[in-house]
């Protein structure tokens, strides 16, 4: 990790105005494939963010490097169950972005155990998981449906 970006790396709260971006990060073709994602309409995408932004049990960050939108990242309930997920813009990859930013959400998110969700074959974000602390605690192969591609996936912990 280059230490000079890890140290301009920083959560806020998420804006309107950053939806926009966030909607481009969501097209992106090799975050899909990486994810085993489908991306969203413009109608979905508005939808799902406006019931993020609304719900006070999510912990929802926009990623910043220096003064660069470079991501989102979150604490959700799913299944009853507390569960993190990110989402980080390609022009950012192998920076260690992903995983400073993992770091940050834990220090604010202190609630254990919490979960994630990672198709195995996205090995980086995988490794962002493993170097948080999360194990594998299962794999299974995950159906597809109107958001995600069938693809073998794996539960993470964190305890």
């Amino acid at each position: 990790m280059d230490p000079l970006v890890i140290s301009r790396i920083r959560l806020r709260e998420i804006a309107e105005d950053d939806l926009p971006r966030i909607y481009e990060f969501n097209l992106d073709p090799d975050a899909n494939r990486l994810a085993a994602t489908l991306p969203r309409s413009a109608e979905r995408f508005e939808a799902h963010w406006t019931s993020v932004l609304a719900d006070s049990n999510v912990v929802a960050r926009a990623i910043v490097v220096e003064d660069r939108l470079a991501g989102t990242i979150s604490c959700f309930q799913s299944g009853g169950l507390p569960y993190v997920g990110y989402w980080v813009s390609r022009e950012f990859w192998g920076l260690g972005v992903a995983t400073r930013a993992l770091e940050l959400l834990l220090r604010e998110v202190t609630v254990r155990p919490v979960y994630a969700q990672a198709a195995t074959g996205n090995r980086a974000s995988m490794r962002v998981l493993e170097k948080c602390g999360f194990v594998v605690r299962s794999v299974r192969i995950s159906p597809a449906d109107e958001r995600y591609l069938e693809c073998e996936e794996a539960l993470l912990v964190l305890e």
